[in-house]
């Protein structure tokens, strides 16, 4: 190197020495809060004796958990939509508001039910990092199996004994509702599946719990958006125009197969209604989180009402089933069944409470969002 290249090069060092010590220090005066002025208004309203809030909270947004669509509060009128045809009056017509939720796009499915029972019966409820801020739920695998001897029980003179060998345990039936879980065991499964996820999360935080719907959130997302709306796709027929039936039901006085399956369908069959939800009509009917009473219309609240009272045994039913009359597909029609009761004909769907603004809803229907 000669004494020219040599003097252009220390020349050139000399003017980058500059340069990069002050990057050096831009760098690392904000760590210190000098340059960061709004921390720094903060520390300083904080030593005067101020309340800023606890500062660094990291933000949280709920997340759109997988094979759940968002429903978005509102007012709808919840009750009788036809005709008391049993004369309950237990239906009475009462306007509700819901606030916003989110809720399985389908009935529980015989597949997702068994990654519950695998889970319990390894013991591993969690695959990730734990970060859920709850312990685990104490579950007894054995308490837990769906009773496959209801495809026989639940009917006199029934020949069930294929379904009851093959419909829990058999790849065939993997996408079909489960079946004969009681609302005791469906609570658990819940319970499961909110620790599942918040173990296995990476967020801080824990999202809410998944739960039953309550029967006002049930009916109004039956609704799909309807104000009153006698089905799920509104009403009051059926059949669409191509003469098609819109849900797995017992038309007629006994043609099961009418509607293409004669016992139950697959979870993501017929049509969806206004909220994007599978099968609320027909299929399997659902436990809700209330307890079965005639006159709860008249002694909940209006806002977000539920019934609960765990001195009571039965638990209300909603939707109707594969072997029931149409009158039990109305959204408004009421049943119940004994917690500890399993049957061939009723299943559930999990949901979770929203945290967030009213109305607002931010989330996206498509994909799942780490938090």
């Amino acid at each position: 190197m000669n004494e020219k290249t040599s003097f252009m090069y220390k020349k050139i060092n000399v003017r980058l020495v500059p340069i990069t010590l002050g990057l050096a220090i831009a760098t690392l005066l904000p760590g210190c809060g000098l340059f960061n002025k709004k921390g720094s208004a903060s520390e300083k309203m904080n030593r005067r004796g101020e309340v800023t809030g606890v500062p660094k909270r990291a933000n949280w947004q709920q997340s759109l958990p997988y094979d759940m669509v968002p429903v978005k509060a509102g007012t709808f009128w919840m009750g009788q939509s036809d005709e008391d045809i049993a004369y309950t009056q237990s239906a009475l017509n009462k306007q509700i508001t819901i606030s916003e939720f989110f809720m399985d796009k389908y009935e529980v499915s015989n597949n997702k039910y068994r990654q519950f029972l695998e889970s319990v019966k390894s013991g591993t409820l969690e695959t990730g990092t734990s970060t859920t801020l709850k312990d685990p739920p104490q579950l007894n695998y054995d308490e837990l199996r769906p009773d496959t001897t209801v495809w026989s029980t639940s009917f006199a003179y029934h020949y069930g004994d294929p379904l009851m060998e093959f419909y829990f345990d058999h790849p065939a039936f993997d996408n079909y509702p489960v079946v004969g879980v009681s609302w005791d065991q469906a609570k658990k499964y819940c319970e499961w599946r909110t620790y599942h996820m918040n173990a296995n999360d990476e967020s801080d935080f824990d999202a809410p719990s998944f739960r039953l719907p309550s029967e006002a959130e049930w009916e109004y997302a039956a609704k799909g958006g309807k104000d009153v709306a006698k089905y799920p796709w509104g009403g009051p027929y059926l059949k669409n125009k191509r003469g098609c039936l819109m849900a797995n039901f017992k038309p007629g006085r006994g043609n099961y197969i009418d509607d293409g399956f004669a016992y139950t369908a697959p979870v993501d069959v017929f049509a969806p209604n206004g909220f994007g939800l599978y099968n609320m009509s027909g299929n399997v009917a659902e436990w809700v989180l209330d307890a079965y009473a005639t006159t709860s219309s008249s002694i909940t609240w209006d806002l977000d009402p539920v019934y609960l009272d765990p001195n009571e045994p039965r638990k209300v039913v909603r939707g109707g089933s594969w072997k029931d009359i149409a009158h039990y597909l109305e959204t408004s029609t009421r049943t119940y069944e004994y917690e500890d009761v399993a049957q061939a004909h009723i299943g559930f769907r999990t949901t979770m409470t929203f945290i967030g603004r009213s109305g607002s809803m931010d989330v996206k229907t498509s994909t799942r969002r780490r938090r």
